[in-house]
């Protein structure tokens, strides 16, 4: 799918689901991360995050224009177009818009590759409660706070 679709796309499903239409523009942005769509307040143009319509297909693309269409027609007639604003929730409702995207599938798999950022262990000498450190610290300059014996590094 190229953006002349896309910007299509979004056009027939501002008037099918909306009863009004899209004026603004509709394109992909590969840069998106952690989200499926945007709605820019500025430039009332909407993003799309071109992964989810490889991954996921058309079902999930439909689903974040028809959300990222809500943002934009309320905020166009002025009303609460938040998340959190009762306009919102209901014009989603009554479009039967998706209020979360799905996660992707490469981000899942890339979530399990991920090790413990932890690399240094410490340990109270006279209870054995185990403090686990992103940074280096010096064990002499602190107390354990459980029962303020002193503290010492465990090598991993």
């Amino acid at each position: 799918m190229n953006e002349d679709e896309l910007q299509r796309w979004v056009e027939v499903i501002s008037v099918r689901t909306f009863k009004r239409p899209f004026r603004h523009k509709a394109y992909f942005n590969s840069r998106l991360r952690t989200t499926g769509g945007r709605y820019l307040l500025a430039t009332h143009a909407i993003e799309i995050n071109p992964k989810y319509v490889i991954e996921l297909g058309e079902k999930e693309l439909i689903g974040i224009i028809k959300h990222e269409l809500c943002h934009y027609h309320l905020h166009l007639e002025g009303k609460g177009y938040r998340h959190g604003d009762q306009d919102f929730k209901k014009l989603m409702q009554a479009t039967a818009s998706p209020r979360h995207c799905q996660t992707l599938p490469s981000a899942r798999q890339g979530s399990r590759k991920r090790k413990s950022t932890k690399r240094y262990l410490y340990s109270c000498s006279v209870c054995g409660v185990q403090y686990k450190r992103k940074k280096r610290m010096d064990p002499k300059r602190y107390r354990c706070g459980k029962c303020q014996g002193e503290i010492k590094q465990i090598n991993l």
